[in-house]
């Protein structure tokens, strides 16, 4: 008997060893969606990025030059860097999508109380100073919620108006300039956020961006559904999006900038080169100490703070030169 028990305990101990082996191998459930996020993200990107190449070059070919309008030249370009920026208190003032959904209530989309929650979520963070992910995802969840039944054309050609009247005036000067920077030193330039991949895309183009990795809303036909592919583009999923595009793109993370005011998006900000606080929470803040990365707070008139590491992320003499005029005329 005692042989058989031996024997019973070691199938048993080498089953479990096997059953252990397996979780160890097995993503977590927020991994693989993360990942499918992140994919689903870096693919539309990439196609809205074309198509907007391609409706830029048709309509170029009905534009008459004259002698009198100089060829624009842009800088050398920068084939492995890139940088990536947040969108919310990061880029814009605010959260952009319920920027978006103000304008639409304004149109008689829906009633603004039902954006109120989401209103709710913006006003806790203006006094607590950190975000929620379980706010991020109920908020943003509610306020995606709009989309469903409408074109994904009619939701782009309106939040080019409504970027006009809600968000143009709220981009913080001090993170444009940035974007500026890596822009000049021929870098790609990306925004990083959970609002919907179209919506996110007007704020790129008009601020004369690469594009912008956001929340994918799944559509058929045109049409959008209501549902999402994936999940909302959040923490890991910002990770992965950025790490997908990257590889599409041929870039080096390594070389590469990240920004951002959230604690939730250190899984983005770990993955690159150089990763910057911008208006930070609490929270990044101490990360951002304990790693020496720079801190950039932009949230009010005194002289920006500058910690860690030197305002010319690695992007050479060219980009050092107009952070420093930029550093300059805010400190004026």
């Amino acid at each position: 008997m005692t042989g058989f028990f031996r024997n019973t305990a070691a199938k048993i101990g080498a089953a479990e060893f096997e059953l252990r082996k397996k979780i160890k191998r097995a993503p977590a459930e927020a991994e693989v969606m993360a990942h499918v996020t992140g994919e689903a993200s870096a693919d539309a990107a990439i196609a809205l990025q074309f198509a907007g190449a391609a409706a830029s070059a048709e309509a170029a070919e009905h534009v008459e030059t004259t002698e009198s309008e100089p060829p624009h030249e842009a800088p050398p370009r920068d084939l492995t860097a890139a940088a990536f920026f947040d969108v919310d208190n990061t880029m814009v003032q605010g959260a952009s999508i319920v920027h978006f959904a103000r304008g639409l209530a304004a149109r008689n989309y829906f009633r603004y109380s039902d954006i109120a929650s989401a209103l709710w979520i913006q006003i806790k963070f203006r006094i607590t100073g950190k975000e929620n992910s379980d706010d991020v995802k109920s908020g943003r969840e509610k306020a995606l919620a709009f989309i469903a039944g409408r074109p994904t054309a009619e939701l782009a050609t309106l939040g080019e108006e409504i970027y006009d009247e809600y968000i143009a005036d709220k981009i913080w000067p001090g993170t444009y300039a940035l974007a500026q920077m890596h822009i000049e030193a021929g870098q790609q330039v990306w925004l990083v956020t959970a609002t919907p991949v179209e919506l996110a895309n007007v704020i790129a183009k008009r601020l004369g961006l690469t594009g912008a990795l956001g929340t994918v809303a799944e559509s058929k036909d045109g049409i959008f559904t209501g549902r999402l592919v994936g999940d909302i583009l959040h923490g890991l999923g910002k990770a992965q999006a950025v790490r997908h595009l990257a590889a599409r793109e041929g870039l080096n993370l390594k070389r590469c900038t990240a920004y951002s005011d959230s604690h939730n998006d250190v899984p983005m900000l770990s993955l690159v080169g150089t990763a910057v606080a911008i208006n930070p929470d609490s929270d990044l803040q101490e990360v951002a100490k304990n790693r020496g990365w720079e801190i950039r707070d932009f949230r009010t008139a005194r002289k920006v703070a500058k910690v860690g590491v030197p305002t010319a992320l690695g992007l050479g003499a060219v980009g050092g030169a107009v952070a420093a005029v930029v550093t300059r005329r805010r400190g004026a």
